[in-house]
């Protein structure tokens, strides 16, 4: 199980969608996955397909009680797939008002959201937590919860100078939680088809060559078709669709290439005979 916080200052640079498909790929995989939302504009709620939540994420926060996220997590209105639907701690417009309200807390005002998932991460496999485009009280707790970080970054103007600012604020953080959050990688995203984004991309990549995740999360129609009609992309049938659905599981398999998915659940064929061992059929180098 990791707690994995998807980072950026900037809006606007495909950070909620990224969530979106490491969400439904890991999901797909059969692993448990639960989305926190902690951007009070609430895209990820809504791109879980999830309009009316009985209670949100920042009920949780105010509490200040220990495994308090409990309370206000629901399954998202995905469709029924392949694995188990993601779950999500919703958020609303609400949540702003509550990183005022945390900010006087003189003592645990960074760490809210670490209590309140305490002992509700251990029932998922995968928790990922979409934080707001800026880095406020509510970002610095998604980091003091966080095991590892990820960060988004847009092939742009200016994206190497967001970068250097995050990987400085999670290391000082790191810094104090003996070592934790660590940085997992640098996802590319919106990559349109230009000379200006191939040049940007190109930047990052030889800036930070260790962390630049492959492949890049292209800028593709189908991609915003899906978080306008609140499904995972790979449910789609258009064009597009299927390639950045890949994208997304090899970036998901990327930031844990030792991890094993669950068995998958085969029913048993009324008329396998049991009684022969069969040897496993043997698949040649290159095969998957």
């Amino acid at each position: 199980m990791a707690v994995t916080a998807v980072v950026n200052q900037k809006g606007g640079v495909g950070k909620t969608t990224v969530v979106l498909g490491l969400a439904a790929a890991a999901a797909a995989r059969g692993r448990r996955v639960l989305v926190v939302d902690l951007d009070p504009q609430a895209n990820a709620t809504t791109g879980l397909g999830v309009w009316n939540p009985g209670s949100t994420i920042d009920a949780a926060l105010d509490t200040d009680r220990v495994g308090s996220v409990r309370s206000v997590i629901e399954p998202a209105g995905w469709p029924e797939g392949d694995g188990p639907v993601p779950h999500v701690a919703p958020s609303s417009p609400r949540l702003a008002q509550s990183e005022h309200q945390m900010a006087t807390d003189l003592i645990g005002a960074q760490d809210r959201l670490a209590t309140a998932l305490d002992g509700v991460v251990a029932d998922y496999d995968d928790v990922l937590i979409d934080c707001p485009p800026s880095l406020g009280l509510l970002t610095v707790n998604a980091l003091f919860a966080a095991d590892r970080v990820v960060i988004v970054a847009e092939p742009a103007a200016w994206s190497l100078d967001g970068v250097e600012q995050i990987l400085r604020n999670v290391n000082r953080i790191a810094e104090r939680r003996d070592g934790r959050p660590r940085v997992a990688g640098i996802i590319v995203s919106r990559l349109a088809r230009t000379r200006d984004a191939s040049y940007w991309h190109n930047q990052l990549t030889e800036s930070h060559r260790d962390l630049v995740l492959v492949p890049a999360v292209r800028l593709r129609a189908a991609v915003t078709e899906a978080a306008a009609q609140s499904v995972p992309v790979g449910s789609l049938t258009r064009d597009g669709a299927a390639a950045a659905a890949a994208e997304f599981d090899a970036l998901s398999r990327a930031l844990d290439p030792d991890r094993v998915d669950p068995d998958p659940i085969v029913p048993a064929r009324a008329d396998a005979d049991v009684s022969v061992d069969s040897p496993p059929a043997l698949s040649t180098p290159g095969e998957p």
